[in-house]
């Protein structure tokens, strides 16, 4: 059954939800779902932007089949050619060999690479600020190399002002009927989504993210439809503000991440003795997480929302607890900047978390140790330590001030 949407004049949002995906990229877990965005334009020409992921092709063709009637289908763009848009092309190209494909030059490349028929069908190599003529639409083609793929590019259709986005402003999370963001509480209940999906899909890429949005500076843009999550139409500045802020890594808010690594309980303790100590000197914005629990992709999400961290581990095999090397590493790997850190290590016998975990932060652009000379136990913390920890928590807290 047919199940698609007008959402300008002549447009059709003809989605799709999943919520049968455990893992997107088969790294994120995806408890609330996700959607592949997919839009139609009815003109004079029949346009159609983005296809979707090809397990979900079959309500994706019915909306297409339905809303073209007996029309054909002349004008195919594709932004963005990760297999979660581009997995019914193959589909697409022999439903309708008629169809002229409008990409860039590396995602006709890409076409070869995952085995699409491109060199079958008619296809143009678009450049940065070229357009094309619906009829009463114009669409104009705006290139964003590596957000997050090197062949994405962005569509703008001068007549609607509606930025097609590709996975720009792309949020986790199924719509539930909802498809604009002033038909929810979009603060609410997608901004956690849209922060995980960024900082841990686009989030290395912070330069061509920048590059990408200073192009938006001098067009009109009344409707941002991305390729998933949420179309938004009232949230679009408070959307380019956010993505500016992640993009320069700066913090959103000023607050404490506290990540530990724990194998019988002591260290975890001291994440705890930390975080009660913290607010008692007035810092509440504070989120702790057992590395060992919870999915990296969360504590990611919250390294780029908050401005300070605190990771404390135990030492194992003479290195660092691999769960707490892992999200280091991610967090290097995804170009985390402009952070301060406190370490704190525990070893029962010859402990080099400390060191390691110093290594890793020194390795990374702006990032401050706060205590150099690093917070260090042996097996378990007694109230001889206490004052060491007092005086950490001081540290920290001044450096809010700074």
């Amino acid at each position: 059954m047919h199940n698609f949407r007008k959402i300008a004049d002549d447009t059709w949002y003809i989605g799709v939800n999943d919520n049968q995906t455990s893992r997107f990229e088969k790294l994120h877990s995806l408890p609330e779902g996700v959607t592949y965005n997919s839009y139609l334009i009815l003109d004079e020409k029949t346009c159609l932007l983005d296809t979707v992921d090809w397990p979900f092709a079959e309500q994706f063709i019915e909306n297409i089949d339905f809303l073209l009637k007996d029309r054909d289908l002349d004008v195919v763009i594709v932004n963005h050619m990760e297999p979660d848009h581009a997995g019914a092309l193959g589909e697409i190209m022999f439903r309708y060999p008629n169809a002229h494909f409008y990409m860039t030059a590396k995602a006709v490349d890409f076409c070869r690479n995952f085995g699409f028929p491109i060199d079958s069908v008619k296809y143009t190599e678009v450049k940065e600020n070229a357009e094309l003529n619906l009829g009463k639409h114009t669409l104009k083609f705006i290139e964003a190399p590596m957000v997050h793929w090197p062949e994405v590019m962005f569509t703008y259709d001068e007549t609607n002002q509606i930025l097609y986005s590709a996975d720009a402003f792309g949020t986790f999370g199924l719509l539930d009927g909802r498809l604009f963001d002033d038909e929810l509480n979009y603060e609410a209940e997608f901004m956690a989504h849209a922060r995980r999906y960024y900082s841990n899909i686009v989030g290395k890429y912070g330069r061509p993210v920048l590059n990408a949005l200073a192009k938006l500076d001098n067009i009109k843009v009344s409707m941002i439809a991305p390729l998933h999550g949420p179309l938004l139409r009232k949230n679009i500045s408070l959307m380019i503000d956010r993505y500016k802020t992640w993009a320069s890594y700066t913090p959103e808010e000023k607050g404490v991440l506290i990540v530990y690594g724990s194998m019988y309980g002591h260290t975890e303790e001291v994440a705890y003795l930390m975080a009660s100590m913290l607010v008692q000197k007035g810092i509440t914005n504070i989120k702790v997480y057992d590395a060992s629990k919870t999915e990296m992709s969360y504590i990611v999400a919250d390294a780029f929302r908050l401005s300070h961290m605190i990771f404390t581990s135990v030492t194992y095999n003479m290195s660092l607890y691999p769960k707490v090397n892992h999200i280091i590493e991610e967090l290097k790997l995804l170009n985390l900047q402009n952070r301060k850190v406190a370490i704190i290590e525990n070893g029962s016998w010859a402990s080099r978390a400390g060191k390691i975990m110093s290594e890793h932060f020194s390795s990374m652009r702006n990032i401050e140790i706060i205590n150099p000379d690093m917070l260090s136990f042996t097996s378990s913390v007694d109230e001889e330590k206490r004052p060491e920890l007092e005086k950490l928590v001081d540290r920290i807290v001044e450096s809010f001030e700074e």
